[in-house]
């Protein structure tokens, strides 16, 4: 039989089952606005091949035919299938018509509106997303939410002045909404503006006395300027809300920062008295007594969380290993790392900790060989083992060979971002700069929202003081994306200091250095505060760094360029 007729058979076949399935699903879940759909030999044809493209890969195609039957049979459920299926095939043009379409059939559908508002948002069409945000808007027993779902929506937004214009007209109609003030005050503290934000987090705090959104939004503003300021807050605020566990805990964390490890302690078992045993809460708890160096404490809380039942125990397996060895305690550390087992989700980070350890105790090369002994990996996993590879022989200064690693790994996983990126980054490490930027420009085509690709980009153009425009475009793009990324805020504290703007430079050093004691930024804010002529505290920073990190060559030589002058 040919080809041809062998097809149009298994057609016709499919088609019964198919037919059967759709009016099945018109009968039992038809919307009262949603047509009874025709259920004609051409649409069901168009059916069958949208099915079989998208299971064959081509989803570009499925989602064409989805929407083109969206729009002859006026099937809101079509039209979400399109339009799902478009954002699954990277094709956003083609996303945002069936989206629009979607919200156009079922006016009432939030998700419909939600889908539609961000494919606009995401091709930076903010003004015409704003009908569909005043739906979201409209429903009073979801207009909280709505105002709070807004600062996730519009984080990645670039222009924050456009943004925060937008949120004050949608927020205008709710003048005794507290949400609607949040969002503003988000808005505007992201857009550079702190008195309005601090402004309009007042007013939300007298409609919501004793919110904790607001009180952690305000200890953020804060902490951009001071620490200690914003830990008196937490304080005063604590005092007349107790129970506030939140900001209890985000102080905690930033005692933990501050090297203030006694009085963290403290509200460390606050907050587990308070928990009544919540394994969640012991586990949080656990790490934070693990970053500020309480090894015992912090297995204590984990070994409790076990006991209690958390459910991702392998997780604490994990935590419990890492612990281990900062004590020296490798044995110990591969017995808790071995309970994880095969399909688990973990099971890659423990067989990668395992490779650590060997590559410490024993040889890089036998760590190496350790991983490519490991069985039944999927093409997912893959990559990451190739990524671990190549940063055990990075840690061993083995540049060329992670590179060359790198370099065969890009071309068989040529749309694997994480992989073109290590490769971007040893080709740095190699002074192969142009390798590097071509692929980080690569990498920025490939996946608009790696913020990573535009940071790396524009620290390195900063470093080697070119281009300085370009490089502060692009670490204002990567901060538009992660705005509380410390690698990122030191990235744009340095292009600040090279274009000589050394109040700003030191101002996004400080905010990074607050949030994350790493000592390349301590080198940076040390060398900014130098040449303010603040030497002291130059000093101060540079030495408090050293006794962490005495190992740090960073740091070494920011120290030696400091003593020659």
């Amino acid at each position: 039989m040919p080809i041809r007729q062998t097809f149009k058979l298994a057609l016709a076949c499919a088609a019964l089952s198919v037919t059967a399935s759709h009016v099945a699903l018109a009968d039992s879940t038809q919307s009262p606005s949603a047509p009874q759909t025709e259920l004609t030999s051409d649409f069901v044809y168009k059916y069958l091949i949208g099915e079989l493209a998208g299971q064959r890969g081509d989803v570009g195609l499925a989602s064409n035919l989805f929407l083109d039957l969206a729009k002859s049979s006026r099937d809101p459920r079509l039209a979400e299938r399109a339009a799902k299926t478009a954002v699954y095939a990277n094709q956003p043009g083609l996303a945002l018509q069936a989206a629009d379409l979607w919200a156009k059939l079922d006016p009432n559908s939030i998700e419909a509106q939600q889908a539609a508002t961000q494919l606009l948002i995401g091709t930076g069409k903010l003004a015409e997303a704003k009908p569909h945000l005043v739906k979201l808007l409209q429903k009073e027993d979801t207009r909280a939410n709505g105002f709070l779902y807004l600062n996730s929506l519009l984080a990645k937004y670039p222009n924050k002045d456009e943004v925060l214009m937008l949120v004050q007209d949608l927020a205008a109609p709710y003048p005794n909404l507290a949400e609607a003030h949040f969002t503003i005050a988000h808005s505007a503290w992201e857009a550079g503006k702190t008195d309005l934000a601090l402004s309009e987090l007042d007013t939300a705090e007298k409609l919501h006395p004793g919110w904790e959104i607001g009180a952690l939004l305000r200890g953020q503003i804060l902490l951009a300027n001071s620490p200690a300021d914003t830990l008196t807050f937490y304080r005063k605020f604590l005092e007349k809300h107790p129970d506030a566990n939140e900001v209890r805990l985000t102080m905690a964390r930033l005692l933990v920062n501050q090297k203030r490890f006694e009085e963290a302690k403290f509200e460390f078992m606050k907050l587990v008295e308070a928990s009544h045993g919540n394994p969640e809460v012991l586990v949080v708890v656990g790490l934070l007594s693990l970053q500020a160096g309480n090894y015992a404490q912090a297995e204590s809380y984990l070994q409790q969380a076990l006991q209690a039942d958390f459910k991702d125990k392998d997780q604490i397996y994990l935590y419990l290993g890492q612990i281990a060895e900062k004590q020296n305690q490798d044995e110990q550390a591969m017995t808790w790392y071995k309970k994880i087992e095969p399909g688990s989700e973990r099971y890659l980070d423990a067989q990668f900790d395992i490779a650590g350890i060997i590559a410490r105790t024993q040889s890089v090369d036998a760590a190496l060989a350790m991983l490519d002994n490991l069985q039944d990996l999927s093409l997912d996993q893959m990559a990451p083992v190739v990524q671990a590879k190549a940063s055990l022989l990075n840690q061993a200064k083995r540049y060329q060979e992670a590179y060359d690693m790198l370099g065969k790994a890009v071309a068989e996983y040529p749309n694997t971002p994480e992989i073109i990126y290590d490769y971007a980054m040893t080709a740095e490490r190699l002074q192969h700069l142009d390798v590097m930027e071509t692929e980080l420009r690569k990498l920025i085509q490939m996946r608009p929202d790696f913020a990573q690709a535009y940071n790396a980009l524009g620290y390195t153009l900063a470093d080697r003081n070119i281009n300085l425009d370009e490089a502060e475009k692009l670490i204002s793009k990567a901060l538009a994306l992660r705005p509380n990324d410390h690698y990122i805020l030191d990235s744009m504290g340095w292009v600040q200091y090279r274009r000589g703007e050394l109040d700003k430079a030191a101002d996004y050093l400080r905010r990074a250095y607050t949030t994350e004691t790493d000592p390349e930024i301590a080198a940076h804010l040390g060398e900014v505060l130098w040449q303010q002529g603040k030497y002291d505290e130059a000093t101060q920073t540079l030495d408090q760094a050293l006794r962490e990190h005495p190992e740090s060559e960073v740091l070494i030589n920011a120290a030696k360029k400091f003593n020659k002058k």
